[in-house]
């Protein structure tokens, strides 16, 4: 085993045993290249790999933070079916149950950014343009931080509902506003990868760089228009998520099998 895998197996022994905590922070590197009389190099390697499994998070100036590696996956089912809260307005894919409580941390933000590609491929713009973000950060009530989500919102729809762009929209949310406005009844389509998070989006949700993150991405088609005048982006670190659906068996999956020959195969 190569001396940098050795590193990161001992200290991944004393971070789930209890002797560095959830929270607390790790030996400087100095000390650390004395602990184990290695280089540098060598010690960055072994936190590269605690890293990417989402055990620490290497912050400059503040140090190597123990995070909460104890928090369970949650299960988000794959369906077709869109639910609705009376308040809230739709519920996103992560929500158990349409009434499942869910906090907001921090404070929820609206302005214009830059567009960035994939959105702006969806929306119909130049990557870069400014369009209306609404952002916030989530989750499940008493969890730490569990999703970005970023609201994109295009020009004609900010146009006909102006109160989407508004810190307030009102009951529903903003897609009430949008719907209202003659894009209802809005038809999404989800799309999914996983990829690194950027700096902010890391810093957001308290997970490193380099712990890959789930992007499930929403795009919302206006029903008078055709075009599609809402993005939702929603970034959830991978390791607390598993995706779940149920297979359907097509008509040449029927069992059982018919034997070959008998002209019923």
């Amino acid at each position: 085993m190569p001396r940098y895998e050795q590193i990161a197996s001992d200290l991944r022994d004393r971070i789930r045993s209890g002797e560095y905590a959830i929270g607390s922070t790790l030996p400087t590197y100095a000390e650390l290249t004395e602990t184990y009389g290695v280089g540098r190099g060598v010690i960055s390697a072994a936190l590269g790999v605690l890293e990417r499994e989402g055990l620490l998070r290497i912050v400059k100036r503040a140090g190597i933070r123990v995070l909460d590696w104890q928090l369970q996956r949650r299960r988000i089912s794959r369906g077709q079916l869109i639910y609705r809260d009376p308040v809230r307005g739709y519920v996103g894919p992560a929500a158990a149950s349409p009434d499942e409580p869910w906090d907001t941390h921090g404070r929820p933000t609206a302005g214009y950014e830059p567009t960035p590609e994939r959105v702006a491929e969806l929306i119909g713009v130049e990557p870069g343009i400014a369009l209306l973000r609404r952002r916030r950060v989530t989750s499940p009530a008493g969890e730490p931080p569990f999703q970005v989500v970023d609201s994109w919102i295009s020009a004609e729809a900010v146009r006909d509902a102006p109160q989407a762009a508004e810190p307030s929209t009102g009951p529903g949310g903003y897609l009430d506003r949008i719907e209202e406005a003659g894009h209802g009844p809005l038809a999404w389509r989800e799309f999914g990868r996983s990829r690194l998070p950027n700096r902010e989006e890391a810093a957001l949700l308290d997970i490193s760089t380099e712990s890959p993150v789930l992007e499930l991405m929403w795009a919302g088609t206006s029903s008078s228009s055709g075009r599609v005048v809402e993005v939702t982006v929603r970034v959830i670190p991978a390791d607390r998520v598993e995706l779940v659906a149920d297979l359907t068996r097509h008509d040449t999956a029927q069992w059982p099998v018919a034997p070959v020959g008998t002209g019923l195969e």
